[in-house]
């Protein structure tokens, strides 16, 4: 019998683009930066002048600054010192120290009245107080070390708030009231029920203008940088330290 060839015809499967794109697949390795925490050695608070303009930069230090914020210690410290405030002079007096006559101011029987003794008596207008306040001493003590601490927490809560500000030249202005309510109003410090505390450096006489211009200002209290404390700077929404005064705070607390 003839033999019969067969062709058979060997079709090689397309490969598509897509395919062969997706054959080949390209790793690209992200590169990862890692970021370098640069620790400032200072904190940097804006210094401005009289009208209220950016004059230069001054480093506050740490230690005042940036400390722990203690809320517990900070109330015990405004508690101690609103204590200390108490003169404890009220009195009153009582039935045996009010000026009146001792004698029985009716027979004991056959009045229909309740039986009384002396017109002294608490029940009676003029009579003694019973029970009534006297003279007592309502000081409380803490040591310097949790003052400091305290004091150091309270600035440093109002640094982080951004109500602290610091002025220099304040100490060329004249002793007039509207020339501190002009500086006041450029630095944005005047809103209103907004209270202001001044911090000026060591009493003396450097300062006596300061003092007399700030001092008829509504909602300004003025106080030294060594009288410094935690009542003071809690109690208002905004603080103004003269640029001296921040060095005269480092030499009281930081010695």
């Amino acid at each position: 019998m003839p033999t019969v060839k067969k062709t058979v015809k060997v079709t090689k499967p397309k490969v598509t683009v897509r395919k062969a794109a997706a054959a080949k697949k390209v790793v690209v390795k992200k590169e990862v930066v890692k970021k370098v925490e640069v620790k400032e050695t200072g904190l940097k608070l804006s210094v401005y002048d009289l009208k209220g303009v950016v004059a230069e930069s001054l480093t506050l230090p740490k230690e005042i600054f940036e400390a722990k914020v203690n809320n517990s210690l900070m109330a015990q410290a405004v508690r101690v010192y609103l204590a200390n405030q108490r003169r404890g002079t009220l009195k009153t007096k009582s039935r045996g120290e009010v000026s009146i006559s001792t004698r029985k101011i009716y027979r004991q029987k056959g009045t229909g009245r309740a039986r009384h003794g002396a017109a002294s008596a608490p029940i009676f207008v003029g009579g003694g107080i019973a029970f009534g306040p006297k003279p007592r001493d309502f000081s409380m003590k803490l040591n310097q070390g949790m003052k400091k601490a305290a004091l150091f927490s309270a600035l440093t809560s109002k640094l982080k708030d951004g109500e602290i500000k610091i002025i220099t030249g304040l100490e060329k202005i004249e002793p007039k009231t509207n020339k501190m309510a002009d500086v006041v109003k450029k630095l944005e410090l005047n809103g209103k029920g907004q209270s202001l505390l001044l911090v000026t450096p060591k009493a003396g006489a450097d300062f006596e203008n300061v003092i007399k211009a700030a001092r008829n200002l509504e909602g300004v209290t003025v106080v030294s940088s060594n009288q410094l404390n935690t009542y003071a700077i809690l109690v208002n929404n905004r603080i103004l330290f003269m640029k001296n005064a921040v060095e005269s705070l480092k030499e009281t607390f930081l010695k």
